[in-house]
This record gives structure tokens, sequence and C-alpha cells, in this order.
């Protein structure tokens, strides 16, 4: 029963981090992607914390199945089709592939300032896209897709589906070095706060070839003539960013001062509707249908943009790197414009795999020691409701506000417990479960107001959602969460009418553990 259970979870594991999307044969001139400026991190090691499984050891069943769950993530991502992989698919080899173009996915980056001058991430991915039969094309998307096929799409969806398809299949080029041209951006390139840069043009070229994996990630020190210093600034300068030798290895790189206030924002189920915790939807919602607000949840970005002149807006997502272009292009024709994080291809061991959130979270923290940041999530993330509350104990001077969508109180596709007791020892002024967007309307996250007194908690401080409406735990959040009902934002709406599989899933682990079959 167990196997079973763990081998669902996998599947809605896979889905949380769907694949990466590419382009058909639609040669578009890109436009810089605007990013936020980096800062000087040295790289240090993810620490044993940061490597950890994905729920400690709780010594419960639930917490076996989700940390089995989360072993899987690993092997599905070790079996997603990459490099040499790709080839024997296609049936290529390497001299098919080098008479093909050399194409880079140049991620927007961000800058911080140190007494040395200002130091520019640098994150790429260098590929080649295979020459791939139109029918072939089809019968790999159909793969992905469930209860339905490209065939039987509408054209845009066939074709959405099939362009993710071929942006996963793509060959990946070890050893290969980059050379970056970086301008002043231009004005359609700059909103919110963010002022294009003084100055800043130059040719940087990269010291460190790419990975075996065809990855770029690291630090590099630019010419800062003409760039206000991050110390004398609270503006996000902004520099559009170019590769050389490809079209489509355009960016943007954001300069951020070292004071101020950042928002790190997820993206599925929080900018875009998506519903991972739904197989056969979160699929269908990333390769076929097009991106789409989560309700007004654009106007509520869009606001803290014009409003706090400061802001620096970066969006990470632990979708593989491969299927960042949509997500770029979604979030930066709904959203505002800003630095980007992904999950890399080279993976070390499967507590990086699953960590990849925190580890990624840690790194622009100590970037801008200085900044405040804004954590923006869902409840469906398991690494969030872990790491999220993390941050704020390991970080107490950094972390401003946490703001987390209810999802299973909202949706009720989703049958995801999730788990509440990272939150029992913060003040409940830092953060907020909500259940709609106008919830965050009024509140002055610059004076560190994040909490809705009107918006009902209801924590348990342990695993919430359970089949049923059950939880464990005890506990309230704050005193006008003691009340319940439809309203609370952090418990079920109602108990389902249909059990769905959490209903038949506590069924089983119940009916099991009463006859002795687990």
């Amino acid at each position: 029963m167990l196997q079973t259970l763990t081998a669902l979870f996998a599947v809605l594991s896979y889905v949380s981090a769907s694949p990466a999307p590419t382009i058909r044969i639609v040669a578009v001139p890109e436009k810089p992607l605007i990013t936020p400026a980096p800062s000087v991190w040295e790289p240090t090691r993810a620490s044993d914390n940061v490597r950890r499984g994905l729920i400690s050891d709780i010594g419960s069943d639930l917490s076996s199945i989700l940390e089995s769950a989360s072993s899987d993530v690993a092997s599905v991502f070790s079996a997603f089709p990459a490099g040499a992989d790709v080839e024997s698919k296609l049936g290529i080899d390497d001299s098919q592939l080098a008479a093909l173009p050399t194409q880079v996915l140049n991620l927007p980056g961000y800058a911080n300032y140190t007494n040395q001058g200002w130091n520019l991430r640098v994150r790429a991915m260098v590929y080649k896209q295979p020459n791939i039969t139109e029918s072939k094309l089809d019968d790999l998307a159909n793969g992905f897709l469930i209860g339905t096929s490209v065939q039987s799409l509408p054209p845009a969806q066939s074709s959405a589906a099939v362009n993710l398809t071929a942006e996963i299949y793509v060959v990946q080029q070890k050893n290969q070095n980059i050379t970056l041209s970086l301008a002043p951006a231009q004005t359609a390139g700059v909103d919110g706060g963010a002022i294009a840069a003084a100055g800043g043009s130059q040719i940087i070229y990269y010291p460190v070839p790419t990975t075996d994996e065809g990855d770029v990630d690291g630090f590099v020190q630019i010419d800062s003539t003409g760039l206000t210093p991050g110390n004398a600034t609270n503006q996000v300068q902004v520099l559009d960013e170019y590769i050389s030798g490809t079209s489509s290895g355009n960016a943007t790189a954001y300069l951020v001062p070292d004071q101020g206030l950042t928002i790190i924002s997820d993206i599925d189920d929080i900018l875009r509707v998506t519903q991972i915790y739904d197989p056969k939807n979160g699929i269908f919602n990333t390769f076929a249908k097009a991106f789409t607000p989560w309700m007004n949840m654009p106007e509520i970005y869009l606001n803290w943009s014009n409003s706090i002149p400061d802001f620096h807006f970066h969006y990470l997502t632990t979708t593989p790197e491969q299927a960042t272009r949509p997500y770029m292009s979604y979030i930066f024709g709904n959203y505002p414009l800003g630095s980007f994080d992904t999950r890399p291809l080279n993976f070390s061991n499967v507590g990086a795999t699953v960590s990849i959130r925190k580890y990624l979270l840690e790194r622009i923290f100590q970037t801008f020691p200085q900044r405040k940041f804004i954590l923006v999530a869902d409840t469906s993330n398991s690494d969030v409701m872990r790491d999220y509350p993390e941050m704020a104990t390991e970080y107490p001077n950094q972390v401003q506000c946490i703001f987390l969508r209810n999802t299973t109180a909202t949706d009720p596709l989703d049958h995801f417990p999730y788990d509440t007791s990272g939150f029992q020892n913060l003040n409940q002024k830092q953060y907020m479960f909500f259940l709609v967007p106008d919830d965050l309307k009024n509140l002055d996250i610059v004076n560190g107001q994040c909490y809705n007194s009107s918006i009902k908690q209801n924590l348990t401080f342990g695993y919430q959602g359970l089949p049923f409406g059950l939880s464990t735990g005890s506990g309230s959040s704050n005193s006008s969460s003691n009340s319940s009902g439809s309203g609370s934002a952090a418990n079920r709406v109602s108990v389902r009418d249909n059990m769905g599989f959490w209903g038949w899933a506590g069924l089983a682990l119940i009916g099991g553990w009463a006859f002795g079959a687990l």
C-alpha cells in the first residue's frame, strides 16, 4: 500500500517540476529580458541542513510516504532527457549536431555591489536544437500529455505542446565559453522604480567553461564606469545583456542596491494557474494551455512596483531550466520585470536536487545581507512550507513578510496535505496564509505590516489538509483564528463530498493500520 501511494506521489512531484519548453521552428527575435542586479556571493557549499531530504523524519506513515516520494523526484529528473540521452532517442550523432548553430538560454541575473565594484551573476545554458520531424515531435509531445494528444488539441494548444517538447529535447554543450555584451537598458525595458543604467557598456569574456550539462552559473566583476555605486542609491539600475554569436541569448541584468526590499516569488499556482497537484491538469496547463494569471495577482504586483520605488522583483521557480522561456515570456508580459532563478541540470546528489529552493534562497540572501525579503508562494509546495519558515528563523533580520496562498482551501483539486509546524515559533505579524489576492491589499509591507487580522489563519502547527478534514498538531496562530468556517485561510473549506485521491488514500492507510496490513 505504501509503495502504491509513493508511486502516486512521485507522479504529483513530477508534475510540480514539469519539464522545459522549446521553440518549434518559429525564429522570432528576442527582446532583452530585464533582470535585477546581483551581488558578490562567495560560492560556499550548501550545508548538510540544506541538502537534507524533503521531509524530516517525524516517524509517521505520512512522513515516510512524502519522504519516499521526494527521493523519486531525483530519479524522475535523472531520467529527464538531456545531452547524450537526447541524441540516442532522436538517432542523431555528433557530426549532425556539429552543423547546427549554438544557442543560449540566458536568465535575467542580479548584481551586487562590494568595495571592488559591481559583480554580475551570469546564469546560462548553452545548447543545440536538433532538427526533429514534425511527426516525431508530435509523438514525443504525446508522451507528456495525459488523456489527450496533440492531434486532438486546437492548433494553438497543439503548437504549444510541441514547442515545449522541442525545448526539452535539446543537447547541452559542455566546455563552451561565452562572451557577454552589456549596455544601458532601453527605456521600454524598465518599469517600476528601476532605471536604465547611465553607463556600463562593455564586453566580458566569461572565463569558466560550461559544465557537462551546458550550464554557466557564477559571478563576474564588471567595469563600473558610469554606474552608481550600490551603497549610494536605492534604485535598481538595469543593463541589457547579450551573448555573442547567438540571437537567443538576450537578457537583462539588474544591479540591486545594498539596501531595500526584494520580493522572491514562486510562479506556479501563485502567479499563474497551474494546478501542479492534479497530474492531468498540471501537465495540460503547462504544455498546452496558454498561461493564465491566478485571479488579479498581476494587479497586486503592479501596485507594489508602482508604490515601492526600491522594490526588486526576483522570480524563483524550481521548474527545470529548459522550460524557463515560456515562464519568462509569461512573467514579463504580466508582472513587473525582474531577475530569475530556476532548477539547474547539474544535480550533485538527491539532497541538492530536493533542496534546490533552499540553496537558491540562501544564495540571494547571502548576496544581499542588508536587504529585506518578501517571500510569496503557495501551500502545495512542501519545500516552501519547510524552507520559508526556516529562512525566517535563520535570517531573522532579512525576512520581512511571508505570504502563502492556501491552495487546499481555494481549489477542490488540491488534496495535498501541508505542514505548518515551521510557523509555530514565528510572530503572526510576519506571515499570512491567504485565500484571494485582495487579501494582500492595503498592507504596509515596507514597514512590516504583513498580516490582515480579518483573514482567519487556523493553523494547527502540524499537518493540515489531511483526509476527511483531519489535521495534526494543536494550537492557533492568532486569537481570531480560533473560529472555524469557510473563511479560514489555513484549513480546508470543507470535507470533500467526493473523497478523491486523499479520501481513498486515507481509507487505505486507516484500514491497513487497523488490520495490520502496513
